[in-house]
């Protein structure tokens, strides 16, 4: 079976500076990836390729199958799911309409556009999915954070996508959020065994356990790459960060904490 994503020595210049450099990941279907590193390292570069926004400068990037430069972008993009706690409403929409922006790509609601019955009863299982059905006529602007973090997820799932984008979904969220969020994140190996993920942050304890494999960068270039066992240490990490760092995992879960001296 061919990779969901298969990025091959890809770099990306910008103003003179290389951004990202010689980065390769190569995502399974099913395999739930976390790209680590501080402020900076390159990480939301390498997303905006993985989610095909924008095309390297140098190297090769392969989403589903097609390589960017000799596919159209927007058609790619309908089959990739992406949550970013940042993303702005356009309006102050239901949460069922919010989720069905996923359909059609937009912000707001299509004018004129109707959704099949089908696509209705996706909606009210995705939210359900996701814990707020009491929710689904709610309005955007009373939900909580960590609410609307979840609609986004189901926002993202609704077009049935094959692969999942994740951009620091726990930004902003208090402790509760968070663990809820990342429940939710985590039923979805679950509800979706052939999905694969990628999830960006900086913080390990915002990565759900469901996590598979890792990346680490520092400064646009490879650390480590592998199983999340293999590169989640104390060594490597601490190199990526350039922060001496003992990482623990407890119950599927990593902690990081400064090494005393």
């Amino acid at each position: 079976m061919p990779p969901v994503l298969d990025v091959v020595g890809a770099r990306v210049t910008r103003g003179g500076r290389d951004l990202v450099h010689d980065v390769s990941l190569r995502v399974g279907a099913g395999e739930h990836w976390a790209l680590i590193g501080p402020n900076g390292a390159g990480k939301t570069t390498l997303l905006t390729l993985c989610g095909a926004l924008g095309h390297p400068t140098a190297g090769t990037v392969e989403v589903l199958g097609r390589r960017l430069g000799r596919v159209e972008l927007s058609e790619l993009r309908r089959q990739i799911g992406h949550v970013d706690p940042r993303h702005r409403m356009a309006g102050d929409n239901s949460v069922r309409e919010v989720v069905l922006t996923g359909l059609t790509g937009s912000s707001d609601p299509v004018p004129r556009w109707s959704p099949t019955d089908e696509q209705e009863a996706r909606v009210v299982d995705l939210v359900a999915g996701v814990g707020l059905s009491s929710r689904l006529s709610a309005r955007w602007s009373v939900l909580s954070q960590g609410e609307r973090g979840r609609v986004l997820i189901a926002r993202a799932l609704v077009a049935q996508p094959a692969l999942l984008l994740l951009d620091e979904p726990a930004t902003g969220l208090d402790v509760a959020a968070r663990e809820h969020l990342l429940d939710t994140v985590d039923d979805l190996r679950t509800a979706h065994p052939e999905m694969a993920s990628v999830t960006v942050t900086h913080h390990l304890e915002d990565l759900p356990s469901s996590t598979s494999h890792a990346l680490l960068l520092r400064d646009g270039e490879v650390v480590a790459t592998g199983t999340a066992d293999e590169v989640l240490t104390s060594d490597l990490v601490s190199g990526a960060f350039d922060h001496p760092l003992v990482i623990d995992r407890v119950e599927g879960r990593w902690t990081a904490r400064a090494r005393r001296r």
